[in-house]
């Protein structure tokens, strides 16, 4: 009986979080190695279907930086990165679309099989996402940055209830195409989308203020605070795109943008219908 009464006040706390949030959009970032595992992927796809099911309208934009370079690997081709970005020739741009494209497939069957429409879509078709080729000290190849978003396929299909699934590429007004960073189409997407929340999914418990130190986990912190960190290295590596991210999301109108570890079984659920959230949640 007390389990049962535990699980009736998750339901009562999640109330008011369903009702603020029925119709809105969130959009959510998941890719690295979480993506590979079965297990993890399961309970991100079923957290993604229950937010459809609830009313929200969730799009998902993957990335697969691991199944590229493990096929890069077997291929014997030698993977070059500069400040974390795959420079990328024509024939890695073969194998990155390849690939993701694989991935798309599977996360969409697999939202299928848990009781959602889904459709899954290339950055590149139907002007989804416009790049051009990125600036960088040392020449990128066909990397891009994003330079805009054509929302109203997007729009289209959630209006019909389906969950949308977008792999990161690009095509530029020289018409060649570019591979460009998950991260970064996320929150271009959220922005143009006006999205109620951008949630980015890693395999890290969130920010913290020493990685060494698990309780100095932080649970808020505001645009301001966060630039505050990247510039004194206490946020780094690869954490630093994914608040740039964030920061450029909630300035370009994105309300809330939150960094929550995937590896905890329904981490969205709890971080979304629950009062203290379980990741970092970054704020105007």
């Amino acid at each position: 009986m007390e389990d049962a009464i535990k699980k009736a006040d998750v339901l009562v706390e999640a109330l008011p979080y369903i009702r603020e949030f029925k119709g809105k959009i969130i959009v959510i970032k998941y890719g690295g190695s979480i993506l590979g595992d079965d297990k993890i992927r399961n309970s991100v796809l079923e957290d993604i279907v229950f937010l459809n099911f609830m009313g929200l309208k969730p799009v998902l934009v993957h990335g697969g930086g691991p199944n590229i370079s493990d096929r890069m690997r077997a291929t014997g081709k030698k993977t070059d990165f500069v400040d974390g970005m795959r420079v990328t020739d024509e024939e890695t741009l073969l194998v990155v679309e390849e690939e993701l494209k694989k991935l798309n497939d599977v996360i969409v069957k697999e939202i299928k099989d848990l009781g959602s429409e889904a459709v899954g879509f290339n950055g590149k078709d139907r002007n989804l996402i416009a790049a051009e080729k990125k600036k960088s000290k040392v020449d990128l190849g066909l990397v891009g940055h994003i330079v805009g978003i054509s929302t109203k396929i997007i729009f289209e299909e959630l209006e019909t209830d389906k969950i949308v699934v977008v792999l990161p590429m690009g095509r530029g007004a020289d018409k060649k195409v570019y591979n460009v960073n998950a991260d970064e189409a996320a929150s271009s997407i959220a922005e143009s989308l006006k999205a109620e929340k951008l949630v980015l999914l890693t395999n890290v418990q969130g920010i913290m203020r020493n990685p060494d130190d698990p309780n100095s986990f932080i649970s808020t912190l505001t645009r301001k605070e966060a630039k505050a960190l990247i510039e004194a290295n206490v946020v780094s590596q690869g954490m630093i795109p994914k608040v740039n991210a964030c920061i450029e999301a909630l300035d370009k109108g994105v309300k809330k943008t939150h960094i929550v570890d995937a590896c905890i079984p329904h981490a969205l659920l709890l971080e979304i219908f629950t009062d203290k959230g379980i990741g970092t949640e970054i704020v105007l």
